[in-house]
């Protein structure tokens, strides 16, 4: 079962008057952090080198990744092992939509997650959270 898609969410994203897309960023942004971090499974470092290298050299943000190459869907294959253990902890538990929404929402200002811009600017707002979520879930493990 996929862990999120941009279908589950570009209904509520178009109600709210912005584009399907933006019913992804969320995704892209916690892909791009995965991408950056070596983090993707087996079959993207097998397949889809060229497009790894996009997303690490900001050239592909993790969103247009995930509409071209994961078919609009994250999936725990776009995953290393690690990961997937990250990412049920972080993500599925849906700490990632509050850190999201605490620092790409509601500091700008927005009132609703899909407002928030597909930006580099963003994903390094994103990164540094997502980081210190990683860092503390590997002490935790240890």
């Amino acid at each position: 079962m996929a862990i999120d898609r941009i279908d589950w969410h570009a209904e509520s994203a178009e109600k709210a008057g912005f584009p399907y897309e933006n019913g992804g960023t969320h995704i892209g942004i916690y892909l791009t952090w995965i991408i950056h971090n070596h983090l993707e499974g087996v079959d993207h470092t097998e397949e889809s080198v060229e497009e790894l290298e996009l997303v690490r050299t900001r050239q592909m943000t993790g969103l247009d990744f995930l509409i071209q190459v994961c078919d609009e869907k994250f999936w725990e294959d776009d995953l290393n092992e690690e990961a997937i253990q990250f990412t049920q902890a972080y993500y599925e538990s849906h700490d990632y939509y509050k850190d999201y929404d605490a620092t790409l929402v509601h500091p700008k200002g927005l009132t609703e997650t899909y407002a928030v811009a597909n930006t580099w600017e963003n994903y390094d707002l994103m990164a540094v959270v997502i980081s210190q979520k990683y860092q503390q879930w590997r002490n935790q493990e240890k």
